[in-house]
């Protein structure tokens, strides 16, 4: 396996297996792996013949009271865990090689950054969108992987593919838990130990909402209020929003099959995101 900091060596690199007749694929990360992570390099080498790990750490979807530079970097065990995870390439540039010295050039989208993350977070998704384009057309893939955990985000990736004709496969990983039901992210190590026991709130939450729609309710007022009250009951969580939405990610006054329930709550300091579609099995 290869670790590159360089654009220039990476598509060097990249031209040669093309020229050889490989298929691509690239998992989109910000370092800090987990078992999330590797799980998306794990299918990217089992469905391709070389797999590319891009490891950068965006400045541009941090907002200016957000926690850039608090947020976790080790490369060293990244390298380790996406070797073992079947990397064959790590493609882990500076902040000053991907944005040069003065980027005036920005990719946006319409519409489905208005509610979520995008409303919270504004210009997060501006920033997702403008590097994670930039990486497609260092590494052009031909299959790119998502984790189900930043679902808008897919979302939004998947129609920015489209419209400026990205010839991609774009696909969407299951979210992996920890064995209590936590979503596995970075930001759990910003966790105390009493916070972490209570950031499975969201788990119970989502376990929640599928129990009352299981049961037959589907008014998406009902459901909200019901675990907006249930995660109020840890001292520790202040809710962001709890929201239900269509794949346009707008939200719907009656829930059916295939619409997403979404979470953003801070734990003490540290926001915590999941999701879960209806008409899906909750698991661990």
């Amino acid at each position: 396996m290869q670790v590159l900091h360089t654009i220039s060596q990476t598509r060097e690199i990249i031209l040669n297996q093309k020229q050889k007749g490989r298929s691509l694929g690239l998992a989109p990360t910000m370092g800090a792996l987990h078992q999330g992570h590797l799980s998306l390099i794990r299918r990217s080498a089992a469905e391709n013949d070389f797999t590319v790990v891009s490891i950068f750490v965006n400045p541009l979807q941090f907002g200016p009271n957000e926690d850039l530079d608090a947020y976790p970097r080790t490369p060293d065990s990244d390298i380790e865990a996406a070797q073992s995870a079947g990397a064959d390439l790590i493609f882990h540039p500076s902040a000053e090689e991907i944005l040069g010295k003065e980027m005036l050039a920005f990719v946006d989208i319409e519409k489905l950054q208005d509610n979520l993350c995008g409303r919270s977070r504004p210009g997060h998704f501006r920033g997702v969108c403008t590097i994670v384009a930039k990486l497609f057309n260092i590494i052009t893939p031909d299959r790119a992987y998502f984790g189900q955990k930043d679902m808008q985000q897919f979302i939004i990736l998947k129609k920015m593919a489209q419209d400026l004709n990205f010839d991609i496969d774009m696909l969407l990983c299951p979210i992996v838990r920890e064995s209590d039901g936590l979503a596995m992210s970075s930001r759990n190590k910003y966790l105390s130990p009493a916070q972490r026991r209570d950031a499975v709130v969201l788990h119970r939450a989502i376990d929640r909402g599928m129990q009352l729609y299981g049961n037959g309710e589907t008014n998406a007022k009902k459901i909200i209020s019901a675990l907006v009250d249930f995660i109020r009951q840890t001292p520790s969580a202040r809710i962001d929003y709890v929201s239900i939405v269509d794949e346009d990610m707008q939200d719907v006054a009656q829930v059916q099959k295939g619409h997403i329930l979404a979470l953003a709550v801070f734990i003490g300091k540290t926001r915590l995101i999941d999701n879960h579609i209806f008409g899906e099995p909750v698991t661990l």
